[in-house]
C-alpha cells in the first residue's frame, strides 16, 4: 500500500526491515530490506480449520512462527509493528513469543469487521493486551478499540501522511457552462459509497447535462456499479478509469472541479479511517464533498474546509453540489480551507517524525 511505503521509507531516524508472505510490484515499491515467509502447504486447510470449524480467526503456525522469530533474530529487530489490526490477531502466538516490544496499527476495516463474532471480539482483545502500544488513523478509531476494552493509555493517533510536494494547490477555474468535471479515487468496495456518487451525479447531471465522472480505481464491484450507471442512464457520462499511477491521479485531480467521496459503513461494519486519495485531493485544491462517516469530520469541517452530508443520503449529496455550483466563491473557499486543513494536519513529515519518537519510546 502507498501509505505504508511512503511512510517506511521516509523514517531516518530508525531502520526499517519488511516482512512479509510475497514481494509484488518492486518496480513500483523499490526497497531492498524485505523478507519473506511462505505461507505452509497446509495453510488453506489451517484457515478453514479455524474460519469455518471453530469459527475464530486463524493463527500462524509454528512453522511460520519460527521462521519469523528467526528473521526477527537475525536482523537484530528492537521493535515489531504490525501495521493492521486484524494481522496483529493472525500474528497473537508471535508477539507472545518475542520478547521485545510490538506495536499495531489500526486503519479502519481492521477494527469493527466481524467485530460480532464473540470469537473474533475475545481474540483482538487479547492481541491488544500482548501489544505494547496502539497506532490509530482517527478519534472514531480511538473510540471504537477503546469499547473493544483496548485500555486508552495505549493508544495514539497516527494521523495519515499525505506528500504535500507532491500535491501543491491549484485554484481551480470553474466553468460557466454545464460542463462540471466530478472524480472519486478510490477501490471499488462497499464502503466507499460509489454508488451513491453514481446516484448523486445522476441526480445533478439532470439539471447540467454536459457534466461527467471519472471513477479511478478497481475492485470487486466494478461490474455491478458499471451496471449502475447504465441503469441511471448516465453511462456515457462516467469515465471508469481502474488503476491510476500517482502521476495520471495528478492530472485527473487539476482537470477536475469537484471531488466525491461519500463513504459507508459496510454491511460487515468496515469502516474508514481518513482516505488518503480524499487527502490529496484536498490538498491539491479540489473541494470534497463527503460523509459524516468514521474519521472524515476530523479532517473536514462542513462548510468550512469541505461539505458532510449524512451516510447513504444521494438526495442530500445532490443537493449540496447543486447548491455549491451556484456559489463559485464559496468553492473557492472550500478548496483553500481544505488545503490548508491538511497542511496543519496530515503533512506527511510531521507525522513520520511523530511516529519515530514513538518508535524510539517504546524500544
Amino acid at each position: 500500500m502507498l501509505h505504508i511505503y511512503r511512510q517506511i521509507t521516509s523514517l531516518e531516524r530508525v531502520r526499517p526491515i519488511v516482512i512479509a508472505q510475497k514481494r509484488e510490484n518492486a518496480n513500483q515499491f523499490p526497497f531492498d530490506r524485505v523478507c519473506t515467509v511462505d505461507k505452509p502447504a497446509t495453510h488453506f486447510l489451517r484457515r478453514f480449520w479455524f474460519r469455518q470449524i471453530l469459527d475464530a480467526p486463524w493463527q500462524v503456525s509454528k512453522f511460520e512462527l519460527d521462521s519469523l522469530l528467526r528473521i526477527l533474530t537475525k536482523t537484530e529487530a528492537q521493535l515489531l509493528h504490525i501495521y493492521f489490526g486484524h494481522i496483529g490477531v493472525h500474528l497473537l502466538p508471535l508477539i507472545r513469543a518475542w520478547p521485545k516490544s510490538t506495536i499495531v496499527s489500526f486503519h479502519g476495516a481492521d477494527v469493527l469487521v466481524d467485530m460480532n463474532k464473540p470469537a473474533y471480539r475475545r481474540a483482538t482483545k487479547e492481541m491488544l493486551d500482548a501489544v505494547r502500544h496502539v497506532l490509530v488513523r482517527s478519534e472514531s478509531l480511538r473510540r471504537a478499540l477503546i469499547d473493544l476494552g483496548c485500555n486508552e493509555n495505549k493508544i495514539d493517533i497516527l494521523r495519515t501522511g499525505i506528500p504535500l510536494d507532491e500535491f501543491p494547490f491549484r485554484e481551480r477555474v470553474f466553468p460557466e457552462n454545464d460542463e462540471w468535471r466530478f472524480v472519486q479515487a478510490c477501490r471499488l468496495i462497499e464502503k466507499k459509497g460509489v454508488a451513491t456518487s453514481l446516484r448523486a451525479f445522476a441526480e445533478f447531471s439532470a439539471r447540467h447535462p454536459g457534466s461527467t465522472i471519472t471513477i479511478a480505481g478497481e475492485g470487486p464491484l466494478l461490474k455491478e456499479l458499471q451496471a449502475l450507471a447504465r441503469e441511471l442512464k448516465i453511462d456515457n457520462r462516467v469515465s471508469f478509469r481502474g488503476f491510476v499511477s500517482q502521476e495520471q491521479l495528478r492530472e485527473i485531480f487539476y482537470a477536475s472541479h469537484i471531488f466525491l467521496h461519500p463513504s459507508e459503513t459496510g454491511r460487515d461494519g468496515n469502516q474508514e479511517g481518513v482516505p488518503n486519495s480524499m487527502l490529496e485531493a484536498m490538498a491539491s485544491g479540489l473541494p470534497v464533498f463527503a460523509t459524516n462517516h468514521g474519521g472524515i469530520p476530523e479532517a473536514i469541517e462542513t462548510g468550512i474546509s469541505g461539505v458532510l452530508v449524512a451516510e447513504c443520503d444521494h438526495a442530500a449529496l445532490a443537493q449540496a453540489l447543486l447548491d455549491a455550483v451556484q456559489d463559485r466563491h464559496l468553492l473557492a473557499r472550500l478548496a483553500l480551507l481544505g488545503s490548508q486543513a491538511v497542511g496543519e494536519k496530515f503533512d506527511q513529515r510531521a507525522q513520520v517524525r511523530r511516529l519515530e519518537e514513538i518508535y524510539l519510546k517504546t524500544m
